[in-house]
């Protein structure tokens, strides 16, 4: 199942910045080996935010759920999940 993903990142403004740039290494690391499994498709950065659009190919919402609440900066995020179908009108043959 293919799902959007809208991620806005807020981390607090007293977090200290040694540990910011660990979770956001880690995250890094996470959201990399996602994206060679194929279950982060894309990810596309928002222009002017800290924030993403992200295309996720997973079995069903509960893997999905399971993905993304393991994001190192989870608990930092405002997200906002939209489920995908095939479009009739497309080219692509992989985007089912």
């Amino acid at each position: 199942m293919l799902f959007q993903v809208e991620m806005t990142v807020k981390l607090p403004p007293d977090m200290p910045a040694e540990q910011a740039a660990e979770i956001k290494a880690t995250e890094k690391a996470y959201a990399e080996d996602l994206q060679h499994q194929g279950k982060w498709r894309h990810l596309w950065r928002v222009a002017g935010s800290y924030s993403n659009v992200s295309i996720f190919d997973v079995e069903d919402n509960a893997e999905l759920q399971a993905l993304v609440s393991s994001l190192p900066l989870f608990p930092y995020m405002d997200i906002s999940v939209k489920p995908l179908c095939r479009h009739p009108s497309s080219v692509r043959d992989d985007d089912s």
